[in-house]
């Protein structure tokens, strides 16, 4: 069972006392507790079941500007006594540093906690295997199914509390259900894998296991007897579950840490166009039961809607108080991070989308290096499908596509068919002329 408020609360004022009295001028405290457990399943049979159940201390002390943070598990009081002290040294050896200190005090959260982020409900291991057996089960209805490369279901809660020297003292429970299932379709000697994947906060809302075992079959299916295609430049369209990946990179280059070290391909953008003018994309901390969601970040800042990209211009970086100091910019409470992040919906219908061309590479897996956040160059092997006048004609793999962000943001063009499945998401997305390397 989850440890309550009032528990990890009393331990964090403890703990926030007894660092002002080992000579911290300022301070915070996080107390984390967690419980996941997990089932894995290959071929219909259990193939492991994990449990952890983690209490942990997050200490940072300030001595004058000057900072140091240590973290254990072990909270036994004379460990934590002895862990305080160390802390408390460590920061005044260390070099100071102007930029050091807790957030402004008018940043903290102060609102209501209403975005529905934990779930009570509790599902025995017994179901957990009983929901993914089902899905393989519908999975090896397909003939073509002859293997998993192995399917999971986990649960996780999570509570916590973060205080510090400023007064604030806050924290709220989450959870998370998450079940996938990959599997292995075989046909005259060709082989693939193919997965489909759910997680959200409420169990309840999860996909059910039959639909998550006949997608996984049917996008492994689909994939086998691949071609090779040559190399040359053309339209590609990305699916939502990889063309959401471009806003992980978009993430990482305007982050104030990256900022502030002058190095990424969008310093000096701030204001400027850098989509076309059609793009538009939020970071949304209160979607109700939002995979993303939450009310403040590690440091107790709240965190409020950010409009980061509108009609194509940078409005906004991901700000946390550090970095913020260094690039003269507070912080939008995004010190853990982006929230619910996401592309708006565009003005194109799916259809038109794969109708917009004669010749339209479809891709909906990548892997390797990705993008450059230095640089702007964009670099990934990829699988997918060729589509001639709207219609998916063959499969296609070992492929790359190759271009540059700069470039890529701008051509982008995307679809109507936006879904809020993770926290991350995206719409289908279509790209003029990029460089598909092939035979």
């Amino acid at each position: 069972m989850l440890k309550e408020d009032e528990y990890l609360k009393r331990l964090a004022e403890n703990f926030s006392s007894n660092l002002k009295k080992s000579g911290a001028t300022e301070s915070s405290v996080l107390i984390s507790n967690s419980i996941s457990e997990s089932v894995n399943i290959r071929n219909k049979k259990l193939d492991g079941s994990t449990r952890s159940d983690s209490l942990n201390v997050l200490l940072t002390a300030y001595v004058g500007k000057k900072k140091s943070s240590i973290s254990s598990s072990n909270l036994d009081e004379s460990h934590i006594n002895e862990l305080i002290k160390k802390c408390v040294e460590m920061a005044k050896i260390t070099p100071e540093d102007e930029h050091n200190s807790l957030p402004d005090s008018e940043l903290y959260f102060k609102g209501t906690k209403n975005l529905d982020l934990y779930d009570e409900t509790f599902i025995e291991n017994s179901k957990k295997i009983d929901f993914i057996k089902e899905a393989e089960d519908e999975a090896f209805k397909k003939k073509e199914v002859v293997n998993t490369n192995g399917s999971g279901f986990s649960q996780n809660k999570s509570n916590f509390i973060l205080a510090n020297s400023n007064g604030f003292i806050d924290g709220y429970k989450s959870s998370n259900f998450s079940a996938y299932c990959e599997v292995v379709a075989k046909s005259n000697g060709s082989m693939e894998r193919d997965y489909e994947y759910s997680s959200k906060r409420f169990f309840k809302d999860l996909l059910e296991p039959k639909k998550i075992g006949e997608k996984a079959s049917e996008l492994a299916i689909k994939k086998l007897k691949p071609r090779k295609i040559k190399s040359k430049k053309m339209k590609v369209i990305f699916d939502k579950r990889i063309a959401k990946y471009f806003l992980y990179s978009f993430a990482s280059a305007i982050s104030s840490g990256t900022i502030a070290k002058g190095t990424p391909f969008l310093k000096n953008k701030l204001n400027t166009e850098i989509f076309n003018k059609k793009i538009n994309i939020i970071d949304k901390p209160d979607i109700v039961k939002g995979s993303g969601s939450r009310y403040f970040d590690i440091e107790g800042t709240s965190t409020n809607k950010l409009s980061l990209v509108e009609n194509g211009v940078l409005k906004n970086y991901f700000i946390d108080t550090y970095n913020g100091k260094k690039i003269n910019m507070k912080s939008n409470g995004r010190a853990s991070g982006s929230t619910n992040l996401y592309f708006e919906n565009g003005d194109e219908d799916y259809k038109n989308l794969i109708n917009s061309d004669k010749e339209i590479l479809y891709i909906n897996e990548t892997f390797g290096r990705g993008a450059n956040i230095i640089t702007g160059d964009y670099s990934v092997g990829a699988s997918g499908f060729m589509v001639e006048n709207g219609e998916f004609i063959y499969p296609v793999s070992e492929i790359t596509i190759a271009g540059d962000l700069n470039d890529i943001f701008n051509k982008m063009v995307l679809g109507n068919d936006l879904q809020f499945n993770y926290s991350t998401n995206s719409p289908t997305m279509l790209v003029d002329e990029l460089t598909v390397g092939g035979k």
